[in-house]
């Protein structure tokens, strides 16, 4: 049935080019799939674009519960982890998933610098695999205050007056974060906006970015 439904859109829409230039994509030679280790490494891009999928899917399911005000935040989320079906696996996955994506980035930042692969012709590459780093760090700051606990209040506070001490800009930065005079309404309703669409708008963008550069440039071998 499946089948018959991909060959129905595919004779309207012509999708199996499409399809065979995304997935018939060969394993590079240099990749000796009997040394487990040496092919595993490549492969931390695709879990980390993997864990990204799953933080969208669950982030979008928590977004449907989250009430974004002070009044509000820290009952829904209660609710969503007392009262939703699978809400406390729901919201453990996207909690713990931050955590992860931040490692698994870091693990593949380290195989594209220790193999070089950052160098000519991969140097924009590397600069838009840089801003989505710093991009996954914005995602983790902004999400962490949205449960508007005490622990999520301070860390941002503590948070604001880090970015505060950056040389000339660091006022804007603060006044930019924070929405008003203090930690409060403001500042949620700004975090959760940037959390949920100026960030994940961007990063969509350094994906697609990344992805086609990956396609033409193939992917490089070890020094």
């Amino acid at each position: 049935m499946i089948r018959k439904v991909y060959d129905w859109v595919d004779e309207r829409l012509n999708v199996t080019p499409m399809w065979r230039d995304i997935a018939d994509h060969e394993v590079p030679e240099h990749v000796n799939p009997a040394h487990h280790f040496s092919a595993f490494v490549y492969c931390f891009g695709g879990l980390t674009f993997f864990i990204v999928v799953i933080q969208i899917l669950s982030g979008m399911f928590l977004t449907m519960y989250y009430v974004p005000d002070i009044k509000n935040a820290y009952e829904s989320v209660k609710y969503l982890q007392n009262e939703v079906a699978f809400g406390v696996i729901v919201r453990g996955m996207h909690h713990w998933g931050a955590s992860l994506v931040i490692v698994m980035m870091f693990l593949h930042t380290l195989r594209v610098f220790f193999q070089g692969a950052y160098k000519r012709p991969r140097e924009l590459n590397w600069v838009v695999g840089m801003l989505i780093f710093f991009v996954m760090l914005g995602l983790g700051f902004t999400g962490y205050l949205l449960p508007w606990d005490d622990k999520a209040f301070f860390a941002t506070k503590v948070g604001i007056q880090i970015a505060e001490q950056v040389p000339l800009i660091g006022g804007f930065i603060k006044i930019l974060l924070q929405g008003g005079p203090i930690v409060g309404a403001g500042t949620l309703a700004r975090f959760f906006a940037i959390h949920v669409f100026f960030l994940p708008g961007a990063l969509l963008a350094l994906l697609g970015a990344h992805f086609i550069m990956i396609r033409r440039q193939g992917i490089s071998g070890p020094l």
